[in-house]
Order: C-alpha cells, then structure tokens, then sequence
C-alpha cells in the first residue's frame, strides 16, 4: 500500500525510529498508526513507551502555592512567540489566580464567574484575551489540591513553562508539617517527577490494562529476538519487574541519588521529622504532551528523501 510522508513523518516524530523503518512498519500494518508503534518496538526499532504523546505545542505549563493551596495548569497558544508576551503571561496569572482561589471548580471553568469580577465569566474575559492578542488560547488542563492539617501541598515549574509538578505528601503527625525537611522532601520529590516522569506512585495504581498491553509486546520481542519459547514467560516476568520500577514514583531510583529509591529517601526524611511520610498524589503536566502541531514543510523534505525506495 502506499504510505503517505505525513503518516511517516508523525510516526517518526512518536517513536524516533529511522524513516524507512516507520515507512516499512506503517506497509506492515496497512496504514494502522498504533499498531505500527507496536511493530516498531517489537523489532526494537523504537522507544515508543516513553516518547509516545509527547508532541510539542506552545503555551505554558504554570504552577504556583499559596497558603494551603496549590494549583498547576496548562494554558495553550497557537504560537511561541505569544506564548512570550506579556499580555498572555497576565492571562496565565490571572487564570491560576482564578483556579486557586475559586471556591468552586465543578463543571466548566469557562462558565465560571471570574473571582476578580463576577461579573464577567471566564470564558468571556478569555475571549477578550484572545481579541486583544490576537491568537487562540486555550485552557487545556488544570489540577488543584489544598493541604490537610497532616499534609503538605507543593509546587514546581521546570524549563520555563515547559514542565509543572503538584504534589501532596502527608506526615502521620501534623507537626512533622512544618518541619523544613518536609518541605525541601516534597520540593526533591517534585524535581524528580519532572525529570522522571513516573506513570503512578506505586505498581497497584499501575492500571492491570497496561501492564498486560505491555506484558504482550515483550513476549513478541523476546520471540523476534530468537529468545527459546520455554523461557518466554519467565523472561518477560523479569522485564515486567524492571518496567514498574521504571515506571512507579517510589521505586524508583532518586535523580539526586541514584544508589536510593524515592521510597527509601521518604524514610530517611521520615525519621528527620519524626514521622511516617507518604506521597499521597501527584500530577505533572508537560506543556503539549499529546497535542499535534501544525504541518510543516518537514513532510514535503521527508517525501523527497523517499523517493526511490
């Protein structure tokens, strides 16, 4: 069948294959995009695991604390160039001000009465925002969490906008919560899951649907790679270890220092502050993770390069 450069430049893009080899995956699987990725990582051509979704796209990712409360969102542009003015960087604060200190969040934000000016909605002070600008913005996503008498709620903002950490972490005694080496813990827990963009805290948050999805393209890598059929499972189960460990927040290896795990850097702060310390949630946004961009001239450079193959 014939592929088109466009299909082969966005699986390129994905996986950071070679082009043939996404151009011969895509033939393989008759055009079928996610079943390509998985053709690709089953020759190990690719790293699709980790890469998939993450397109980048303009805007900010911004979080901030305040008092009990802290909030992260992501605000997109059309364009990196507004992204940088300071017309849209007032939007974002405004915005954040917004999610931070409204009293409620349910439905959508954009019918909600601006705290600044009930007045006015949301969504209407965007659209004036968008006319003075000149550009589309969007309010993708947002989280908010406020801390409990036995919690600490902290933030983190990475590259500029580029990537936003917020997390919680609970102490079993409420005056642990006021101690500064909780507090630089949670900070420490936020730099690493921006740098190691954990799936879950711990294996059982792992849904059962992605380890089995997982659990299949090992064994038809193993397979491909000649492993002998006997040894299939027990290989892949030893595998299946290593990715949760890759994969879940506390058994990972702590950026900082790699010879421990986050768990076990939760208990050495733990017995600091005098008390048990768990990483109750955590959300971390990454500015366009899974957002397209626009086509580029790229597409037609790639169709040029495949001609005569």
């Amino acid at each position: 069948m014939s592929v088109s450069a466009t299909l082969v430049k966005e699986l390129r893009e994905r996986t950071n294959a070679g082009m043939m080899d996404c151009k011969k995956a895509l033939e393989e699987t008759k055009g079928d995009f996610e079943a390509a990725i998985e053709w690709l990582r089953v020759k190990g051509l690719s790293s699709a695991a980790k890469k998939a979704g993450r397109i980048a796209a303009e805007g900010v990712v911004f979080a901030q604390t305040i008092g009990n409360t802290g909030i992260v969102v992501e605000i997109n542009s059309e364009t990196d160039f507004v992204a940088r003015n300071e017309g849209f960087r007032a939007l974002v604060a405004d915005i954040a001000e917004h999610i931070t200190k409204a009293a409620n969040l349910v439905g959508d934000i954009l019918e909600h009465a601006f705290h600044k000016n009930p007045a006015k909605k949301v969504g209407e002070m965007m659209m004036e925002a968008v006319a003075r600008i000149g550009e589309k913005i969007v309010i993708r996503r947002f989280e908010r969490y406020t801390a409990t008498p036995h919690s600490v709620v902290h933030t983190y903002v990475h590259g500029e906008g580029k990537i936003g950490v917020l997390i919680e972490v609970t102490a079993s005694k409420p005056e642990a919560t006021n101690n500064p080496e909780m507090r630089a813990f949670a900070q420490d827990v936020c730099l690493h899951i921006a740098a190691m963009n954990p799936m879950a805290i711990s294996s059982e948050q792992i849904p059962a649907e992605v380890v089995s999805k997982e659990k299949e393209v090992l064994k038809a890598k193993n397979l491909e790679q000649g492993k002998k059929a006997e040894m299939i499972d027990k290989i892949v189960e030893g595998q299946i270890r290593k990715f949760l460990a890759e994969n879940c927040l506390v058994d990972q290896s702590f950026v900082k220092n790699p010879d421990i795990k986050v768990s076990d850097l939760a208990k050495e702060v733990g017995k600091k502050v005098g008390a048990d310390l768990t990483i109750k949630r955590f959300a971390r946004f990454e500015l366009g993770a899974g957002i397209e961009k626009k086509q580029e001239d790229f597409a037609a450079e790639v169709a040029a390069q495949m001609k005569g193959h």
